[in-house]
């Protein structure tokens, strides 16, 4: 440096060392500046020629580091070169800061290009049939990775201020195992909504129901819970780890329509062959004049087993969702009764029927019980069941309360 003023007969102005430190700089600033605005926008139109936009993200995402690590060596060249002369000590404050300065830039160039990578892979999914799982947990990871990031980074920093980042890394292993036993139950329902999620098989607007009867929409798969919308029109929050760990029906699962499965009978008496018939002509009808049928399904008919008092049989049709099955099953029982009625078929329901010793009447009874020790009649009462039919009479016994001797149950009204 010396030899140089000297030959050019420079002497040893104050003014050339911090000149030329001055033009370095001023050199990394016209790089960076024509790199920002000028080299990056031709790397752009190179990674447009590809086919996916991937390549053109992570260039973006770099576009700033670069171009601030640029301006960082500048800087590093003005002072570290042999123009002002430092010594040993100033040297190496200034490489201590360099290093600092590069890790620092470095972090924020891996950070921009893993948080470009999820948000490519989010965008990418967007168009898929399924986007729950990248819309919610793809950001959760992205989150994580970043944070990942950055604390690495921040321990390099302080490896690099000579720093013993040993029990640090002791103490916060210690004290992450302290907070992971605090928060165990959140954890739990954080990693049991990330089972629901990647699992696949509950979607928001799904109608579900769980074990323990609740049931209605999903209206949010969070990290913490689920809620779900009752037919009371109230908000269900579940946690998670309660919610992973249930039974639930998905009535969206495997596709939208549900079958309606109705149970019915019809006395002994009668004709099975009309029933059948006027069962096709109901549903046929329920088919063509319901919205929530679903007509290209079908109707079917069976008869199932003889019954009590009727022979069962069943109704099987489908409806477009599960509210529709409710409606559905409303149209067919009130049509299939009407028609009933008008054909003249009995639907029979049972009744209890007493049966009283020979000679014994309510009376005797009444009698028997005011005298106290008087004997019983003999012999015993019993109940039978027997269907009882639309035209039969009621004939009602009234007895007394308390113990009627010989008297048996007491009679249950109908129904």
């Amino acid at each position: 440096m010396y030899a140089v003023q000297a030959r050019f007969g420079l002497g040893d102005p104050a003014w050339l060392d911090p000149t030329l430190a001055g033009s370095v700089f001023l050199l990394s600033l016209l790089l960076a500046f024509l790199f920002h605005k000028v080299i990056f926008r031709l790397l752009l139109r190179i990674a447009i020629w590809t086919p996916s936009d991937f390549d053109v993200r992570l260039v973006a995402a770099v576009r700033m580091p670069m171009t601030l690590g640029i301006v960082l060596l500048g800087g590093y060249l003005a002072l570290s070169l042999p123009l002002l002369d430092l010594s040993d000590t100033p040297q190496q404050v200034v490489n201590t800061i360099a290093r600092v300065l590069a890790v620092i830039l470095g972090v924020f160039a891996i950070s921009s290009m893993v948080s470009t990578v999820f948000s490519w892979y989010i965008t990418r999914s967007m168009g898929d049939a399924e986007p729950t799982t990248a819309e919610r947990l793809m950001p959760l990871f992205r989150r994580i990775c970043v944070a990942l990031v950055y604390g690495l980074g921040g321990l390099v920093v302080l490896d690099q201020l000579n720093i013993n980042i040993s029990p640090l890394i002791a103490g916060l292993g210690l004290g992450g195992l302290a907070v992971a036993l605090a928060i165990q139950p959140t954890l739990a329902n954080l990693f049991a909504g990330t089972y629901v999620m990647t699992e696949g098989v509950i979607h928001t607007d799904d109608y579900i129901e769980m074990e323990n009867g609740v049931a209605g929409y999903v209206v949010d798969v969070g990290w913490r819970s689920t809620r779900v919308r009752t037919w009371s029109n109230n908000l269900v929050v579940i946690p998670n780890s309660r919610f992973a760990e249930t039974i639930i029906t998905n009535y969206q699962e495997p596709s939208p329509e549900v079958n309606v499965y109705l149970v019915c009978g019809v006395s002994y008496d009668t004709d099975l062959a009309v029933v059948e018939r006027v069962s096709y002509e109901v549903m046929r009808r329920v088919l063509e004049t319901e919205q929530q049928a679903v007509k290209e399904y079908g109707c079917y008919f069976g008869y199932e087993n003889f019954g009590e008092s009727n022979v069962d049989f069943w109704l099987f049709l489908q409806a477009k969702d599960r509210l529709g099955t409710f409606i559905v099953r409303s149209t067919l029982m009130r049509e299939l009764h009407q028609r009933f009625g008008e054909e003249g078929i009995v639907i029979n329901y049972p009744v209890r029927t007493l049966q009283f010793p020979e000679g014994w009447s309510p009376q005797s009874g009444l009698e028997g019980a005011s005298r106290p020790g008087s004997p019983r009649p003999a012999g015993r009462s019993h109940v039978v069941r027997r269907p009882r039919r639309e035209q039969d009479t009621d004939e009602q016994i009234d007895l007394p309360s308390g113990d009627a001797g010989g008297g048996g149950e007491g009679p249950d009204g109908p129904g």
